[in-house]
């Protein structure tokens, strides 16, 4: 079968061909550049816990705190640890640990100097044609389905002909790299009315004695020379060291938030994903890790589809979820801008905005609360109905949420963490206490565990059975149904396999009484 076209070679098209890969299915990646990453060290992104485990990157920093300061006062600290902290790394870095793991993956193909001019559907795929060096024919490629990960300024998007409506220069900020010893050794801080006359800064430490500092600056205004920059960045040491430390000034910048949100995400077999489907970084939103979420959202459902064990239909739920998430998303910052940047703001609108502005721009860079948190998609065309779950039990995560990471045993005994075992096949998470303590030999063949393992083989897609000492909020015997992406389906009586097998119908997204082979 023809592979999946992905046309760009940033953070989200990477991505994708490797979660593509997990799943069997081949990819290749079109990438309008020479295959060399810019070494940017100023140019960062912080993904949430779920995310950076889902991306399985490698490096970037983990902070032990987050602080809130106000003038020369502290507001706040938030104690964080392994599983809390997001992961801040440099996007070069990301890009080149994403691009080792693609060179040795045999699914993934990334072609450099592949300039996308045209793109061409029929009921069976896309054809997309590359510009090739002057003089020369081009290329046309073949395959069952196209990804736009090609940026703000898609060309995907502009050939499909979408709308991209939204707002520009949100927010402005002057970036600097430093390689400089602060006062918090590990600890990421958030600096209103800093001492010296900056509205708001934000220090957030990088491998190797390396931070990240952002001003924020007025939406528009004159523009950000390097002397005014080397002033910022010693006011601001001297307001926080008491007089200008010894650094080292490694690279600057002007990061530019805009907000917008592309009126469809698919046409067809083409889809969109990242900034070619929306455009987001205000108070702390992280762009880079919506991207990450919508290619994870994607490849399980693309791949379901081309091995025919899930109807088209399935793939419209991509949009469904996603765009709809950040929309939410969107719509949050709408609302948080003018009361963090002052104007009022709809405070009875806002859920959280009765805690003032400090934590509003917490839960954006922390990952919580409707600026941060992850999506939950317990509205989606996908989530089973009463009807098929009549006996769900409610554990400490709300169907659609991302699962809480906890300790797992596979049934040939491996042991390892939940997260880890994502992005491959649907899990049915089965909570046992006691089995930590005996081998799987014992407790494969007793109580339900021997009808539940048939139950899981014998599904239309498929599936790994899971067990666990315990879960949050969960009662033993309790199954949790869990999609590739990490978000919960369901929890159901350990017994209840006939609504196991319907609710990974919904999943699907097979129409009522339609049912799958459920052969290879």
């Amino acid at each position: 079968m023809d592979p999946v076209i992905v046309v760009g070679a940033g953070p989200v098209g990477l991505a994708l061909a490797l979660a593509l890969a997990r799943h069997d299915v081949p990819s290749v990646v079109l990438d309008g550049g020479d295959g060399e990453v810019e070494q940017r060290t100023a140019r960062t992104c912080v993904l949430r816990p779920d995310t950076a485990a889902y991306a399985a990157t490698l490096g970037g920093s983990r902070w032990a705190a987050w602080r809130t300061e106000r003038r020369h006062q502290p507001v706040r600290r938030v104690e964080l640890d392994s599983r809390t902290s997001p992961v801040h790394i440099q996007q070069y870095a990301l890009e080149r640990s994403m691009r080792a793991a693609l060179e040795r993956e045999p699914l993934a193909e990334v072609v450099t100097g592949a300039r996308l001019d045209e793109l061409e559907q029929d009921g069976r795929g896309v054809s997309a044609h590359t510009r090739g060096v002057p003089g020369s024919a081009g290329t046309w490629w073949r395959g069952s389905h196209l990804v736009g990960c090609d940026g703000a300024r898609s060309t995907v998007r502009k050939l499909l002909g979408i709308r991209f409506p939204g707002r520009t220069s949100v927010e402005r900020h002057a970036v600097a790299a430093l390689r400089v010893e602060l006062p918090w050794d590990g600890e990421a801080l958030l600096h209103r009315d800093v001492p010296g006359g900056e509205d708001e800064v934000v220090a957030r430490p990088l491998p190797n004695g390396v931070w990240r500092l952002d001003w924020l600056l007025p939406p528009r205004g004159d523009l950000v020379t390097p002397d005014a920059l080397l002033a910022r960045i010693r006011d601001t040491l001297s307001a926080w060291c008491e007089e200008v430390p010894p650094y080292e000034l490694l690279d600057t910048g002007v990061h530019i938030s805009h907000q917008r949100l592309a009126r469809h995400w698919r046409s067809g077999r083409a889809f969109l994903a990242g900034d070619a489907a929306h455009l987001l970084g205000a108070l702390g939103t992280q762009p880079v890790d919506e991207g990450l979420r919508d290619a994870a959202n994607l490849a399980w459902k693309l791949a379901l589809c081309r091995n025919g064990r899930a109807p088209e239909e399935l793939l419209d739920s991509y949009e469904a979820e996603r765009r709809g998430a950040v929309g939410a998303r969107l719509r949050a910052l709408d609302q948080a801008l003018p009361l963090v940047r002052g104007g009022g703001g709809l405070r009875t609108l806002l859920p959280g905005a009765s805690r003032g502005h400090l934590e509003l721009l917490t839960d954006g860079h922390l990952g919580r609360g409707p600026l941060g948190a992850p999506p939950c998609y317990g509205r989606s065309p996908l989530a089973p109905g009463r009807d098929a779950v009549p006996g769900a039990l409610a554990v400490g995560t709300e169907p659609g949420s991302p699962v809480r990471d906890v300790p797992v045993t596979a049934l040939d005994g491996t042991r390892g963490r939940l997260w880890e075992r994502l992005g491959r096949d649907l899990l049915v998470l089965l909570v046992a206490p006691g089995t930590h303590v005996w081998d799987s030999r014992h407790w494969l063949s007793a109580g339900l565990m021997p009808e539940l393992a048939s139950v899981v083989e014998r599904l239309p897609v498929p599936a790994e059975l899971l067990v666990t000492e315990g879960y949050p909020g969960a009662v033993a015997h309790t199954a949790l149904v869990i999609r590739p992406d990490g978000h919960l389906v369901t929890a159901l009586p350990g017994a209840g396999t006939g609504e196991l097998r319907a609710c990974v119908e919904a999943v699907r997204g097979a129409p009522a009484g339609e049912t799958a082979a459920t052969g290879p």
